[in-house]
């Protein structure tokens, strides 16, 4: 059987063939273009933001016992208020899968809620996976503003 398309006769064969070649172009380039906008960062992004210092909260704003996830560049970092009144800053990433950590109030302690690992007020391992403490940041009180900067 003959089956015309355009001026070329193709086979039955040929035809199905020539459909499924397309099929799997179509099919790869639909898993692949995902994968490359996946990989390759959207223009006017940065990647890297380097910030030195940033103004973290208000002076009040953090009861003893309470936290707040702030931005530090384009990373998120976590300013305490610990349970004595003192003022610590971190960064939020956690050291084991780049999860976001989160301060308990109920064990005044930063945990991972991803792999359930447990910092200290120190930053530094209590349990579970992380294979290093959080980095500790700076903190100084400036007026009503509370600043939090790089070692």
């Amino acid at each position: 059987m003959k089956i015309g398309i355009l001026t070329k006769k193709f086979t039955r064969k040929e035809f199905l063939n020539y459909l499924i070649g397309i099929s799997g172009a179509a099919l790869a380039g639909s898993t692949l273009f995902p994968l490359v906008k996946y990989i390759m960062p959207p223009e006017g992004v940065d990647r890297d933001i380097d910030v030195s210092q940033v103004n973290a909260a208000k002076v009040g704003e953090l009861m003893p016992n309470s936290a707040k996830i702030f931005r530090f560049g384009n990373k998120p970092a976590i300013l305490l208020n610990t349970p004595q009144g003192v003022f610590k800053a971190f960064s939020a990433v956690c050291t084991h899968l780049n999860c976001t950590v989160q301060y308990s109030q109920e064990t005044s302690h930063i945990i991972c809620a991803c792999h359930n690992g447990h910092f200290d007020l120190n930053g530094k391992v209590i349990s579970g996976p992380p294979p290093k403490p959080l980095e500790e940041y700076k903190v100084y009180v400036a007026g009503e503003d509370i600043i939090v900067s790089k070692v």
